[in-house]
């Protein structure tokens, strides 16, 4: 609809106008949602809905970048409990550690990060004897 109301039409009869021919060419046809009722209208409003929903269908997510950090960290302790190899193990907490360091240096925006490096001995101490135990107890009779 890029075309100017004409002089001397009311808006209400060029905007019916202008529904009436997009009718007619099947513009409103097979539209998504079609006979569906409005998603959220029992919610209350929200100026930013639209942006919500946008980074909702497009799996974006914007936190700050100490928030960013803490999951990371946090993903990466999770990823050490399934490392198959002591080797992994200080991989992956190496490339956090690396990151963390570089937050403490420059202290991004945002609430405090709150975050030390991992000591990477001690939690491959731990890994190993988390590891030991699982194999000991699969070798006990049932």
């Amino acid at each position: 609809m890029t075309e100017r109301k004409p002089p001397g039409i009311s808006f209400e009869t060029w905007a019916d106008r202008q529904i009436r021919e997009a009718e007619e060419r099947g513009a409103f046809a097979n539209l998504p949602g079609k006979g569906k009722p409005l998603p959220n209208l029992d919610k209350p409003y929200d100026d930013l809905w639209w942006v919500k929903e946008k980074m909702a269908r497009e799996n974006l997510s914007f936190l700050p970048p100490t928030l960013v950090l803490r999951k990371e960290a946090e993903d990466a302790l999770a990823a050490v409990e399934k490392a198959p190899s002591e080797r992994v193990v200080r991989e992956i907490l190496s490339e956090v550690n690396d990151k963390i360091r570089e937050a403490i240096r420059r202290p991004p925006p945002g609430p405090p990060l709150h975050l030390t490096p991992f000591d990477i001995d001690e939690v491959v101490r731990e890994w190993r004897e988390r590891r030991d135990g699982m194999e000991h107890d699969g070798d006990r009779p049932g």
